[in-house]
């Protein structure tokens, strides 16, 4: 089955890098049109545009910061003016922050990975949904991670901004669903991008990591992006208020594999 986006206008938030970039050029290669938001290194962001539109394909690079109500709304009305609106957000920037137990954390540190991964993804899909439940249609994928449901020692606010996305998810999924509208959320495991490029670049890391993964082995951000593109499509057209898991198996809890 041929996955086709033809003239889906698509947003991916920290487009310009890792598992964002990747999804934004599988959504390009399926024929959406992306306008890539980035907060830094636009260079990468205006490359990603250069070589989508080298291919004959239409793109755009939009910087906003997605904490900032403010430059979020200020970036939905570009896509209006550009676009005329959007029909797919890929809701993707994020941070993992400073590792530090819960009360040796600084509150600043904290509150910085949730007004990016939780508050900034609710300023971007409540001004999608604006325009798609008016549309009655559109699609918003939010990325979560692993650690929706699994804790992570030293990582509390990243944690509770996926647990909290995870439930954002469901209730807009929830409100939006009489609109036609799809909301969904899709977790990837250990993915081999520069952000853990720490622990897949060292043997101990490896070795420790691979131990959790029943696949054994480290996932691409192809193969997440991949993804992406199968619940934004009318192939998934049935999906919503879920969140899909692309993570070679880690949320099956390998350790119990030889018993409890």
């Amino acid at each position: 089955m041929e996955i086709r986006l033809n003239e889906k206008r698509a947003l991916v938030t920290g487009g310009n890098s890792g598992i964002g970039a990747a999804i934004a050029n599988e959504l390009s290669k399926a024929g959406a049109k992306v306008a890539i938001n980035y907060v830094s290194h636009p260079e990468i962001a205006e490359q990603m545009v250069n070589e989508i539109q080298a291919k004959g394909r239409e793109a755009i690079s939009i910087m906003a910061d997605v904490s900032d109500s403010s430059q979020v709304e200020q970036m939905f009305s570009q896509l209006d003016t550009s676009w005329g609106g959007i029909d797919i957000l890929i809701n993707n920037a994020g941070i993992d922050g400073q590792k530090a137990d819960g009360w040796e954390t600084k509150l600043d540190d904290w509150m910085q990975v949730i007004n990016i991964n939780l508050i900034g993804n609710f300023y971007c899909a409540r001004q999608a949904l604006k325009r798609m439940v008016g549309q009655k249609s559109g699609v918003i994928l939010n990325t979560s991670s692993v650690h929706e449901i699994i804790a992570w020692t030293g990582h509390s606010a990243y944690t509770t901004s996926k647990a909290g996305l995870s439930m954002l998810t469901k209730t807009l999924a929830q409100e939006a669903a009489p609109y036609g509208v799809r909301v969904l959320a899709l977790a990837p495991g250990a993915i081999k991008t520069t952000i853990n490029q720490t622990v897949w670049n060292n043997r101990a890391g490896l070795n420790d990591l691979l131990e959790k993964i029943p696949l054994h082995r480290i996932g691409e951000p192809s193969e997440v992006a991949q993804m992406a593109v199968v619940l934004v499509s009318d192939a998934a057209s049935y999906v919503t208020g879920r969140t899909i898991f692309v993570d070679g198996g880690m949320t099956d809890y390998p350790d119990f594999a030889h018993g409890g």
